[in-house]
This record gives C-alpha cells, structure tokens and sequence, in this order.
C-alpha cells in the first residue's frame, strides 16, 4: 500500500467519526476550527469571524507544534495562545500541504486521545 493510501484511509475514518459526532460530514477548515476551541478551550455561542481565522490559525500551530514548527509562547489576557516559529516550513505543493496537516491533525487526534 501506498503511504498516501494509507494516509487517506486513515482520515477517511476520521471524518466518518467527526460525522457520527456531529451530523455532517466535516471539511479541513471545520476540523481546523474543530481543533482551534479544543486549544482555546472557551466553546461560545458564536464567534465572530476574525475568532474564527483565530482559531484555525490556532489549530494549525497546535498541529504543527507537534513536530517542532511552532511552540506556545504566551497566553493574553483573553485565554488565546500566541505562538512562535523555531523552523521553516518545508516548501511542498498544495497537494503536499493538505497531507501534511491531514497527518499532524491525525496525530492530534489520535496522542489527544479525541473520538
């Protein structure tokens, strides 16, 4: 097997499990916000849409904090968490990019123990 099928096979179960959760099938941006509250950790009503960006921003710093990209460097007053970059990203191609986050969002998943 292809390590790409692999891959997509594991997110494949992801999203079928983010679907039984929440009743609709989820798209990268709704796992990234997904992940976003879960490291904010204030579940609100509603977010304004700049908290939204915030918070996918959030998540994909998470993500790749896992692999030494990011690290947290403070909380503000408000509980949201600012990172900073200790390396460069390796340049890939927008394909490349998506598989990149779809293993660091599964990794979250599965070292968060989440599902």
């Amino acid at each position: 097997m292809h390590m790409n099928d692999d891959l997509q096979a594991r997110w494949w179960v992801l999203e079928s499990k983010l679907m039984e959760r929440f009743g609709k099938k989820p798209d990268m941006e709704a796992i990234l916000f997904l992940i976003g509250i879960q490291e904010f950790g204030h579940v609100r009503d509603k977010f304004t849409k700049e908290q939204k960006q915030d918070l996918m921003h959030v998540a994909v710093c998470t993500l790749l904090a896992q692999s030494g990209y990011y690290e947290i460097e403070l909380y503000d007053d408000d509980g949201w968490p600012h990172f900073r970059q200790l390396k460069s990203l390796p340049i890939m191609t927008m394909p490349e990019q998506e598989n990149f986050l779809k293993d660091h969002a599964l990794l979250y998943f599965e070292t968060h123990n989440i599902l």
